[in-house]
């Protein structure tokens, strides 16, 4: 398993607003002993975009505190740093889905930092969001962990349409070309 840091060296940001939040997860990375700990005001998280390249389609999860449709995903529990591990382990608890596979590869597909909004339990913040795609063969499986939290299987521009996100559309649009060639 690559350290956080071997991890961003290795992976090549696509323009200058990404190259600037890569720039700033290497940084945390580098400065701060564990750069997952939601303690920091930006710290590190791993999430998924979930593809059933059968069909073409994405499965998209209602997040009630960002009042959004997303990918899944979330923070490392205490001890992990391996972010496709954790990203992996998010999407199954928030899917039910257990037969997640990297896809087409294993590589970090989008770094991405996000604002997250104050909450009763915590001020807002900043995700250092790790961005990964996985494929399910068993769409029909998918489970919402919670009723507040359910989920959606979506043509990519339904699933383009449907996000108030311009960075989960970078995530859809870079997935979506490995869909429509059928990697």
């Amino acid at each position: 398993m690559p350290s956080l840091i071997e991890l961003l060296d290795r992976y090549r940001p696509d323009g200058a607003g990404e190259a600037a939040d890569v720039a700033r997860v290497r940084e945390l990375a580098a400065s701060e002993p564990d750069p997952w700990s939601r303690s920091l005001p930006l710290h590190v998280t791993g999430s998924a975009l979930i593809v059933h390249p059968a069909s073409g389609r994405v499965l998209l999860r209602w997040h009630q505190r960002q009042r959004s449709w997303l990918q899944v995903g979330g923070h490392g529990d205490p001890g992990e740093t391996d972010p496709l591990a954790i990203a992996l382990r998010e999407a199954a608890e928030e899917t039910g889905l257990t037969d997640l596979v990297p896809w087409p590869t294993s590589e970090l597909r989008h770094v991405a930092i996000v604002s997250v909004p104050a909450s009763a339990r915590e001020p807002a913040h900043e995700h250092a969001d790790l961005r990964f795609v996985f494929a399910t063969e068993d769409p029909d499986a998918a489970r919402p962990e919670n009723p507040d939290a359910p989920l959606r299987w979506l043509s990519l521009d339904e699933a383009y349409a449907t996000t108030d996100e311009d960075n989960l559309r970078v995530t859809l649009r870079r997935a979506g070309g490995a869909l429509s060639t059928g990697c």
